[in-house]
């Protein structure tokens, strides 16, 4: 699919690596390996902490072309995880 040709950008397929590093599929076939250690281990945030556990960071979930944990607790835009940004 052409990117220029997708209205949005969602993520359709999420893939464990390992560590805190997850392999993302987008709408346009562009696929590309978040690393979330960065983000997780300078966060401050109480509600982002407790995914410094592997467990609890494996318990991630698509919801409406998203990347979520828990109840909408730590979510990011596609967006940002298109481009690489977090």
């Amino acid at each position: 699919m052409n990117p220029t040709k997708t209205r949005y950008i969602n993520v359709e397929a999420v893939e464990y690596v390992y560590g805190y590093k997850l392999r993302l599929t987008f709408n346009d076939g562009t696929a590309r390996t978040v690393d979330f250690e960065p983000f997780l281990r300078n966060t401050q945030h109480p509600d982002f902490i407790k995914y410094r556990a592997l467990r609890r960071f494996r318990s991630y979930r698509i919801e409406h072309g998203n990347l979520m944990w828990g109840d909408f607790e730590l979510i990011f835009p596609s967006m940002d995880l298109y481009r690489g940004i977090l």
